[in-house]
């Protein structure tokens, strides 16, 4: 083979790796739901076993698995014998890394639907999933208890990655009180308590999303340091905390909503105050070397579901100007995460 039909067949290879990707998303999904991933264990399983389990023909199911073999996700030792490779044992619920929930949220038609419209958002400008079902999203899965403690389970996971590493990049000892604005079931809250044992917490949601918050807090043991309060951030928040919180909250608004959110941090904090907005920070130029998640994806996910966008450095400055803060410093988490943390202090005036 020469080298330019070598870099042909490479090119082939990749491109049709990404047009058959959602073919690949519900082959996963399917195997979580059938809880592929849990029953076949650290052991391994052959086929006849695992088809008493799932309930489903032998002669059906393997080839399911053998899908997920193509994909990496298992091994198959010898004929009906599957075993799980490092990336399929990430699809069983208890792994510390799991992403079962997120394997089945992305197959939802929440997801799905929405995607299906990109061209739409991209020729209007509008939402794809208000198209879809007639409403924002988080007043859809407002109204689907279930669907939204998948989603909140799902979103859990980047949270606590997020939780594990953040506190080693930042010195939170230097404050009294953090308020976590959009701090969902408190996962990364507790778990800055738990290293700063003279810090008070406040966990800041919509009622629905800091429903999961107060057990989350009493389960680490921090119910005389952390309260929850609810309410919508885009009217206010509460003020007292000298530090605050964005989590994964900014990519989820257009630039008008964002600088409204900030400003309403700023308006509650006082001048010897800071923010950190937690969120991925994308190059001045698109990368395709870029680990981890995809963050150009990314950013059409939040552009077909809410209506929101990823930033650049420049645009958080911008957005950060609006709202009264200067960016005092910007470090990147490590790559799994895809993340940077934003240090913001309100603007000095002369």
């Amino acid at each position: 083979m020469t080298e330019s039909s070598t870099v042909q067949a490479d090119a082939h290879r990749t491109l049709m790796q990404w047009l058959w990707g959602a073919m690949a998303t519900q082959v996963v999904s399917v195997a979580v739901r059938l809880e592929l991933a849990d029953a076949i264990g650290n052991d391994g399983a052959d086929i006849d076993d695992l088809a008493k389990t799932s309930d489903i023909p032998a002669q059906r199911l393997i080839r399911l698995l053998r899908a997920l073999v193509g994909l990496g996700l298992c091994t198959e030792a010898r004929p009906g014998r599957f075993t799980l490779t490092p990336a399929g044992s990430l699809l069983r619920k208890q792994n510390p890394g799991s992403l079962h929930d997120y394997a089945r949220l992305v197959a939802e038609p929440i997801v799905q639907e929405s995607w299906a419209r990109l061209e739409f958002s991209m020729r209007t400008g509008r939402i794809a999933f208000e198209e879809a079902f007639g409403m924002p999203a988080f007043e859809y899965l407002a109204n689907d208890p279930e669907l939204s403690a998948l989603f909140n389970s799902a979103m859990s996971q980047g949270t606590r990655e997020a939780a594990a590493v953040l506190p080693e990049h930042y010195d939170f000892s230097q404050f009294t009180t953090v308020t976590d604005v959009g701090g969902g079931d408190g996962t990364l809250l507790t778990a800055i308590l738990k290293r700063h044992p003279d810090l008070q917490g406040v966990v800041f949601d919509t009622a629905e999303g800091a429903a999961p918050a107060a057990e989350t807090v009493r389960a680490a043991g921090l119910s005389g340091r952390c309260t929850v309060a609810t309410g919508d951030f885009c009217d206010a928040v509460p003020a007292g905390a000298d530090l605050y919180l964005l989590k994964s909250v900014l990519h989820n608004w257009d630039d008008d909503r964002a600088a409204t959110i900030l400003g309403n941090c700023r308006a509650a904090m006082p001048t010897h105050g800071r923010l950190l907005i937690i969120d991925p920070v994308l190059p001045d130029t698109a990368d395709s070397t870029i680990p981890a998640e995809n963050p150009y994806l990314i950013d059409l996910d939040m552009l077909v579901l809410v209506g929101g966008k990823e930033r650049t450095r420049a645009d958080f400055e911008q957005l950060c100007t609006r709202a009264g803060f200067t960016i005092a410093d910007v470090t990147a988490l490590p790559p799994q995460n895809g993340l940077s943390v934003i240090e913001a202090a309100p603007t000095r005036t002369r």
